[in-house]
């Protein structure tokens, strides 16, 4: 199942796009059961019983019954995640072509909400930042909450993924030894368009990933390359912090970013960037300048 949040009529609403005759349309769950609860996160969080309604809902849902993607706006699947979980240098590849080895322990960082765009929205620049660089990624969405979790059970608490672009200011980034204030500028970080649940992807460790401008396919990779499984990502976190329903783990990106180019590619204005991810979606910004 392919959730979305979008906007119609002027409300948000939770979504899923089913395809109708090679054609992905738009059923609103919440018009057509409303127990359903009114949003992604709130759905998350009333567990496996109101997933399964939704599913239900979205299968019985007739063509007429639903809008065309071009009635609506889509959202960022989770507009506002409790947590932004970043994985570094998760890929060895790019470990190296950023001039470091295999890391011992997963390199984690954040991302902040105000960073978060839907599918569609532009990546503003702002004046300030001269190094904007891409990082397509696959994202993970927790649906239970859970602390110490086993690796073993671990992917029984993700709910779904999604394509993730970690927009990176690197003249920020780099400033200090801290990354965060690269990371998370405004609108620095598209993901969606939709929230593919688990059941979708039985192997998440063998899919595709790649990120393209224009005709060039700038990075390329397998989340079989990943140096710590998403399992393992979750299971070692979750040694020390409650993971929530909602929360996004971005979980690495493979070789190719801007930043170790030569020269260095940065995001342009009328760039637009797409993050394709086998079985989970096509994720597609335009960049622009920020206008003051």
């Amino acid at each position: 199942m392919k959730l979305i949040t979008f906007v119609y009529e002027g409300r948000t609403r939770l979504g899923a796009l089913v395809a109708t005759g090679g054609v992905e349309r738009v059923v609103d769950l919440n018009r057509l059961q409303p127990q359903l609860p009114d949003g992604m996160l709130a759905l998350l969080e009333a567990g496996p019983e109101a997933l399964e309604l939704a599913r239900e809902t979205a299968a019985a849902a007739t063509p007429d019954q639903a809008l065309s993607l071009a009635e609506v706006t889509l959202k960022a699947p989770i507009p506002q995640p409790p947590k932004i979980i970043c994985i570094g240098q998760n890929y060895l590849a790019h470990a190296h072509e950023s001039n470091a080895s295999a890391p011992p322990f997963p390199i984690i960082f954040a991302k902040y909400a105000n960073s978060v765009i839907a599918h569609g929205e532009p990546i503003c620049i702002p004046p300030a930042v001269t190094k904007p660089d891409y990082e397509g990624e696959l994202a993970v969405v927790i649906g239970r909450r859970g602390r110490n979790i086993p690796e073993a059970e671990a992917l029984d608490y993700v709910a779904g993924y999604m394509p993730l672009n970690d927009v990176s200011a690197r003249d920020w980034q780099n400033r200090t030894s801290q990354w965060v204030i690269g990371k998370t500028p405004d609108t620095f970080c598209p993901m969606g368009p939709a929230l593919v649940t688990a059941d979708e992807i039985p192997d998440i460790q063998n899919i595709g990933l790649r990120t393209v401008i224009g005709d060039e396919v700038l990075q390329e990779g397998h989340t079989s390359l990943m140096i710590f499984s998403v399992a393992h990502l979750i299971a070692d976190m979750s040694q020390v912090m409650t993971l929530e329903p909602g929360d996004v783990i971005a979980t690495g990106t493979p070789a190719g970013i801007g930043a170790a180019r030569t020269p260095p590619r940065w995001l342009r204005p009328g760039d637009v960037v797409r993050v394709e991810i086998e079985k989970v979606g096509v994720l597609e910004n335009p960049v622009v300048a920020e206008a003051l």
